[in-house]
């Protein structure tokens, strides 16, 4: 089993790793998402490059939404994760909904950026799928109470896949994690939604911890998790630990863990919204306390059968099919922030930068600043209450 090291690892090098396990996640699970994985086997055989095309690719520009992707290129889950990381730069302290209607309302429709699967630069909502574009709608177009902001949204992995950089400000605390991820993201997503932005969150934070391994950071989260979010990482997790024993095959991998999910996720490989939906009775985006999403469970699932082995983990998590992207994002989060800058390609780094025009080195480090700041206010802050308490008398 990979642990991290208890030396040698800094914070900076270990947020480094996260946010190249983001974007590595991200643009190599773009090409292929949406397929189920037998379509991913047999147009591919296996994913294991950034210089993958993208199976749309040849499709005209309008079938494509004008879209670009393959060869490095990142989506809204890193473009996201970094808008998030500028909020933390802009304030300089923990956040909750009211951060969500002002800072990300902010970032998404108001500020300019490139946007690499536009290739211009645009505002990020323009690129934003209908859950993510809600956050204008109910926070700037409706002004609703920040904390009811989430409420009515298609139920999704939107607030989950961008929210790591909240386990990096609250690194080794994976409750603290959880309650400003659920702050934070209830202006963005409710029920199943909400709650895995707040388990993503503390496993992140989790992995930060000294000598930690996957089992380690499971345990974390199936203390904090509720519902079918704790249910589905909990199956996902036993049968992960059964075929590894077994030496299965990723195949076999795969079969097991979808059917392990179907019970919280009635989509299974159907994922494409078509005419033919319209009008559709269906159980799959809504609020529900047995339901979850796909991805958390799924990508702490592969991370557990590889026993937390970077490239492994998120290679299987994009080949498994489906919602590929963020399954890769979930996975090279959480496995960045346990093993450090070690895991990082140069190749992939280079190319990542260069295709994106990001540095996310300097990005990362940048928003490193930004948490060291804030994790010694909170150590001072937890040593001060500790000296008021001891001088209570009980």
């Amino acid at each position: 089993m990979q642990k991290s090291s208890v030396q040698g690892l800094s914070l900076k090098g270990r947020v480094r790793a996260l946010i190249h396990g983001v974007a590595l996640g991200d643009a190599m699970g773009a090409p292929v998402e949406k397929l189920p994985a037998a379509e991913i086997a047999q147009r591919y055989g296996r994913v294991s490059s950034l210089d993958t095309e993208w199976h749309k690719m040849s499709l005209d520009a309008t079938a494509r939404n004008g879209r670009v992707r393959g060869n490095g290129i990142v989506t809204d889950d890193t473009l996201m994760t970094l808008c998030l990381m500028d909020i933390y730069g802009d304030v300089s302290r923990h956040l909750d909904a009211w951060d969500m209607a002002d800072g990300m309302v902010r970032q998404i429709a108001w500020v300019p950026r490139y946007v690499p699967e536009l290739q211009r630069e645009a505002l990020l909502i323009e690129r934003l799928f209908y859950p993510e574009k809600w956050i204008f709608q109910r926070h700037q177009l409706t002004s609703c109470d920040p904390r009811q902001g989430g409420i009515g949204n298609m139920v999704n992995c939107g607030a989950a896949m961008y929210v790591a950089p909240i386990g990096v400000v609250n690194a080794c605390d994976p409750k603290a994690a959880y309650d400003e991820a659920i702050a934070f993201a209830s202006g963005h997503q409710e029920s199943f939604g909400l709650e895995a932005a707040g388990v993503f969150a503390a496993a992140v934070a989790a992995a930060f911890t000294p000598g930690i391994d996957i089992e380690g950071v499971i345990a974390a989260v199936l203390a904090l998790a509720k519902d079918g979010t704790r249910n589905a990482i909990a199956d996902i997790a036993d049968v992960a630990r059964r075929l590894k024993a077994q030496g299965a095959d990723h195949t076999t991998v795969v079969s097991a863990f979808h059917a392990a999910i179907a019970p919280y996720s009635p989509m299974g490989d159907d994922v494409n919204h078509t005419p033919a939906k319209a009008g559709r009775l269906t159980a799959a985006y809504q609020p529900s306390r047995l339901g979850s999403i796909e991805e958390l469970p799924l990508a702490l699932g592969f991370c557990l059968f590889n026993d937390g082995d970077f490239r492994r983990s998120i290679e299987d998590g994009i080949n498994s099919g489906r919602d590929t992207d963020s399954i890769g994002v979930m996975a090279g989060a959480i496995l960045g922030a346990m093993h450090g800058e070690s895991v990082i390609d140069a190749a992939d780094r280079s190319l990542l930068d260069r295709a994106n025009r990001l540095d996310l080195t300097a990005s990362a480090d940048r928003f490193t600043a930004v948490a060291t700041t804030m994790l010694a206010a909170d150590q001072a802050a937890a040593a001060k209450r500790a000296s008021f308490r001891a001088a209570l008398t009980f």
